[in-house]
């Protein structure tokens, strides 16, 4: 089964297309109503607006045999802690091994971001646009991902 914090994730399409492919269910789980293919391997689940509730439900139902596809460290934190898997859209996968070293990595920037605005004016770095070559190392991902976990 194919987790999805589905809000701002970008590769709703691609997560689909890998879905039918493989058989494998997709669940998006989101904020509010989002428009998704009509197949019954794609479903939504709509958690409601409140603060993490979309990650709480997705939380709820990670398990060995699950893959979430999430860009939030700490809701991925939690999916391996339940024993699922855990992928970004750029295509990277969260390990136990990383986990905590992204973990911190996160939280440092998030401490040094205030500060660092007035040495640059207000305009902060942020990630490099999302682009067909992150679109393909996320397909390769997801599917190694789900081949392993076919694996008995």
């Amino acid at each position: 089964m194919i987790l999805v914090d589905a809000d701002a994730c970008p590769v709703k399409r691609e997560i689909t297309e890998t879905a039918l492919r493989r058989n494998v269910q997709a669940i998006f789980v989101a904020g509010t109503y989002l428009r998704l293919a009509d197949h019954p391997l794609v479903r939504l689940f709509v958690a409601g607006e409140g603060f993490d509730a979309a990650d709480d439900a997705i939380a709820a139902v990670a398990r060995p045999g699950t893959v979430t596809i999430t860009a939030d460290i700490p809701l991925a934190d939690r999916v391996l802690k339940a024993g699922g898997a855990a992928l970004d859209p750029r295509g990277r996968e969260f390990t136990p091994e990383s986990i905590g070293e992204t973990l911190a990595s996160r939280d440092l920037m998030h401490e040094l971001r205030p500060g660092m605005e007035g040495m640059t004016g207000g305009q902060g770095g942020g990630q490099r646009p999302f682009g067909p070559r992150d679109r393909a190392a996320f397909k390769n991902a997801l599917d190694r991902i789900l081949t392993r976990l076919s694996r008995p």
